[in-house]
């Protein structure tokens, strides 16, 4: 009886999984078939065209799908290390230093965690406009080696609470061993800040893959492209649109930030768990 009562309650949860999944399996099945195939209300098709991935890599004229890649690997890279280096300096200052009007900055900083992105849109396009920074990579890299873009607030807020569990006796240690406040933020902080580190890492590799706005915004020519961009080339008004191999290059762009994840996911677990959250 007891045994039952325990089935049934994980036999709800695989039924409510199945059909969450479904989309995805749908996703996955479509990627393998022609456009003909796709009014089929099978899930799969009865024979598998894996020509839609080999063809879908290379559909864009004089540019195949490596390109967009290696766009998007120069992109998140550069956000990647502008981020975490300025957002660890400026949580440092906010969880350490004690100077002017502190504690009213932090609130500044926690409003804009409320403040809608629209709101922003028009004024930093009319900005980076006027600084010729439109088609380049400026408008993603500067914002985040301010501390700002995508996620920037609440990454800083995320690193203040766990710098604050640091205990501040390693600090006053530090410093008569004659560690200045750099020193004390290389050495002491920042490893032992690693696992929100990794959480930041995650937060921000995710958030910007997927800024499929962001990058439509500021990036017009297809030599600079990344991959979300680049699925766009496929929809054609003066043609048939071929879904197959569409739906099979989304799927591929998706994988990396899908490794990402499941390969940091403990770190990132770790990260909420040892009081990156804490108040």
């Amino acid at each position: 009886m007891k045994t039952r009562k325990k089935l049934i309650p994980h036999f709800i949860l695989l039924v409510a999984s199945a059909i969450m999944m479904y989309p995805v399996f749908w996703w996955l099945g479509a990627s393998f078939k022609t456009n003909d195939e796709m009014r089929s209300p099978n899930l799969f098709p009865k024979v598998f065209h894996w020509s839609n991935y080999t063809e879908g890599w290379i559909s864009v004229p004089n540019y195949s799908f490596d390109v967009f890649y290696l766009n998007n690997l120069q992109l998140i890279g550069g956000v990647l290390f502008t981020s975490l280096i300025s957002c660890s300096l400026v949580a440092f200052a906010f969880a350490r230093l004690d100077f002017p009007l502190r504690k009213v900055w932090f609130a500044v900083l926690l409003v804009t965690l409320m403040l809608p992105t629209q709101v922003t849109i028009v004024p930093q396009y009319v900005l980076f406009s006027k600084l010729n920074w439109i088609n380049t990579y400026l408008p993603f890299y500067v914002p985040h080696l301010l501390a700002g873009g995508v996620g920037g607030p609440f990454f800083i807020y995320l690193l203040v609470q766990f710098i604050r569990s640091i205990p501040k006796d390693l600090d006053e240690s530090a410093k008569m061993d004659g560690c200045s406040w750099f020193g004390i933020y290389w050495r002491i902080i920042i490893p032992l800040t690693r696992p929100a580190l990794v959480t930041v890492m995650i937060y921000c590799f995710l958030w910007n893959w997927d800024d499929f706005f962001g990058q439509l915004l500021y990036i017009n020519s297809v030599d600079k492209y990344t991959v979300n961009l680049a699925l766009k080339l496929f929809i054609d008004s003066q043609g048939t649109i071929p879904w197959g191999q569409m739906l099979a290059m989304s799927l591929v762009s998706v994988v990396p930030a899908v490794i990402i994840f499941f390969l940091a996911q403990k770190h990132f677990v770790e990260g909420i768990a040892s009081g990156a959250l804490k108040g």
